[in-house]
């Protein structure tokens, strides 16, 4: 069996990240497609020795991308091709129509109630996702929220898989070297709390909340990795607050296992997410965490995750934890169950699993499914 993923971009987000544990634990070949910016996972997935396909798609509206992506799919010769995000879930899944592909698989990554991948849902945008998703064979929902919502859209239940997402835990294990070594790079001094976040940089993410939580509790310095549009507003609320030599960006990073070492808590105030996945990466590192949604946390048994308590999305809220926190003495906890459910390898047999049971499908039918003509 033969794979390839599709994805609008590798700048180091969730959805990013999950697409390289996926590749790095396939035991299929697969490749992986990218729309547009490689961004810095795409050296990382290569690293694992998986090939990269660069599109070089300029923007939305490129539909130059199209025959490009066909063609790349009638070359390969692929079984599978699966789409994550909005943009490349559309094209993706046409082209693959298009090359006559087998099975068609989209990971619903990013699908909150108001908003996808940070864009507002309007009905425009609600249309184009609900006709790009009629042209796959199934859609992976990464939470039961995730499936949830996708039900309000209309998609037939039948056709949405509800896979979560899965982590390596090996990999974001506490490492007293890293942390040296990291907090040495960033120029924090010994002995300083560190507050963590993980996440793009989008207003959604509420970022604006731990920084004005952080400010009201001295000392401690607030390290932000990613990047996105929100980057140039959250620096200059830094700077209105005073606390800008206290709010550090790392920006988009391949190293977050090392920069989860670095931190000594970690603040999650988003208060829609699909999944949740830096929360569960930040328990795998052992660190105390702040959330405030999170369903890879609410969907599992009370207790699950004893690093982790629910807080508004406030920062008086934020800050008395952080405070309470601080005054109870901050220590690494032991990976939780949460971290063990999320396991990638549970994860990678159930994707392998449905691609398999698509393709059976497939040849019991002596089809590769509805072409556009069908479809249309």
């Amino acid at each position: 069996m033969k794979v390839l993923h599709v994805i609008t971009g590798l700048a180091a987000g969730g959805a990013e990240r999950q697409l390289l544990d996926l590749v790095s634990h396939h035991t299929l070949r697969s490749e992986v497609a990218v729309l547009t910016n490689p961004g810095v996972m795409a050296g990382a997935i290569r690293d694992s020795g998986v090939p990269v396909h660069h599109l070089g798609m300029t923007g939305n509206r490129d539909l130059r991308v199209l025959p490009r992506l066909a063609r790349l799919m009638r070359a390969g010769r692929y079984d599978v091709v699966h789409t994550h995000l909005y943009r490349a879930g559309l094209y993706g899944r046409l082209a693959a129509r298009m090359a006559g592909v087998t099975a068609i698989v989209a990971t619903e990554h990013s699908i909150g109630e108001e908003r996808i991948e940070g864009r507002r849902i309007t009905w425009p945008v609600r249309m184009l996702a609900r006709g790009g998703e009629r042209l796959g064979h199934a859609t992976i929902a990464v939470s039961m929220a995730t499936a949830r919502r996708l039900l309000a859209w209309g998609v037939p239940r039948s056709r949405i898989e509800v896979i979560p997402n899965g982590i390596d835990s090996r990999v974001y294990a506490f490492d007293p070297t890293l942390r040296k070594v990291t907090r040495s790079r960033l120029e924090i001094r010994p002995g300083t709390v560190v507050v963590g976040g993980v996440g793009r940089l989008d207003h959604g993410k509420r970022f604006d909340v731990a920084i004005r939580a952080v400010a009201d509790v001295p000392d401690v310095v607030l390290l932000l990795v990613g990047d996105g549009p929100a980057r140039l507003d959250l620096l200059a609320l830094a700077r209105r607050l005073n606390v800008a030599h206290r709010v550090l960006f790392a920006g988009e990073s391949a190293q977050v296992p090392a920069l989860l070492s670095a931190m000594d808590l970690f603040v999650a105030p988003s208060p829609e997410e699909t999944f949740g996945l830096a929360v569960v990466e930040a328990l795998a590192a052992g660190l105390p965490v702040l959330y405030n949604a999170c369903p890879a946390l609410e969907e599992l048994p009370p207790g699950a995750a004893p690093g982790a308590r629910r807080v508004a999305c406030d920062p008086d809220a934020i800050g008395d934890a952080i405070r309470a926190l601080i005054a109870g003495g901050l220590t690494r906890h032991p990976c939780p169950a949460a971290v063990a459910h999320y396991d990638i390898r549970h994860h990678v047999a159930r994707v392998e699993g449905l691609y398999q049971r698509i393709l059976e499908q497939a040849a019991k039918a002596g089809t590769a499914g509805p072409t556009l003509e069908e479809y249309q």
